[in-house]
């Protein structure tokens, strides 16, 4: 029986990016998808006309609906709507829709077909195309999973790209472990899942610079240092021995 796959797209004041990627993504598992699918918006703090827009694009397509929490955080939208998901395979990506949706059908197969936990986008490994990313970034990016590599000796290439899907039991499992709510829930994710022993598979991806991204390098960076050090302070180890679920 073909899986039901959930995709969540995390959004903060996009009410302009957001009808244009919601049709774009629903055109595109509408022609390619052998599964029932789910696109659920999630809504976390916006101040403009987002939960609106949101709302009419749930009463135009079936296969969509959105959910709003009041408090800022990819990370804490993830949380939500994963671990509320009665989904198979549940995934996310930007809403900019930066990574190519091309890379999406060998994300789920990841987990449906191959028996992985995990998958991740990659636009570090060989057969990623990047374009148009600033050399800040990419220097950013670079040292930073290097840096991951060093410290917890992982095995995945990117764990940045906002592009990913898991197993509904891994999910269960990992989400409630994960302190983060913002940026750094990805990393956490991955490095969590890795050291406790799930199965993570790396998709190259086609990926384009958004030059509207809203994203703060400095920032960010700064904030996933500090959540790296969190882990490597013990709060990896206190994870990983916590049974809760």
């Amino acid at each position: 029986m073909p899986p039901v796959v959930d995709v969540v797209i995390p959004v903060l004041n996009e009410e302009k990016a957001l009808p244009e990627s919601v049709a774009t993504l629903h055109q595109f598992l509408s022609d390619h998808a052998p599964y029932q699918f789910r696109i659920v918006i999630a809504d976390n703090g916006s101040t403009d006309q987002t939960p609106a827009i949101a709302e009419s694009l749930s009463q135009k397509y079936p296969e969509v609906s959105w959910t709003r929490l009041e408090i800022r955080g990819r990370g804490r939208a993830l949380r939500k709507t994963w671990l509320e998901s009665d989904a198979d395979i549940l995934t996310y990506m930007d809403v900019d829709l930066s990574t190519g949706l091309d890379a999406f059908p060998p994300l789920v197969r990841a987990i449906e077909e191959e028996g992985y936990d995990l998958a991740t986008g990659s636009r570090l490994m060989k057969g990623s195309v990047v374009k148009k990313r600033t050399l800040k970034r990419e220097v950013t990016s670079r040292c930073y999973n290097l840096i991951i590599k060093a410290t917890f000796f992982t095995r995945f290439s990117d764990a940045q790209c906002g592009f990913k899907a898991i197993s509904r039991n891994a999910a269960q499992f990992l989400v409630p472990k994960i302190q983060d709510q913002g940026w750094f829930f990805d990393s956490e994710l991955l490095i969590l899942a890795e050291k406790g022993g799930f199965r993570i598979k790396d998709v190259p991806v086609e990926w384009v610079d958004d030059p509207d991204s809203r994203v703060h390098v400095v920032k960010t960076a700064t904030d996933d240092l500090k959540g790296l050090l969190r882990l490597r302070l013990g709060g990896l180890s206190k994870a990983l021995k916590s049974n809760e679920v």
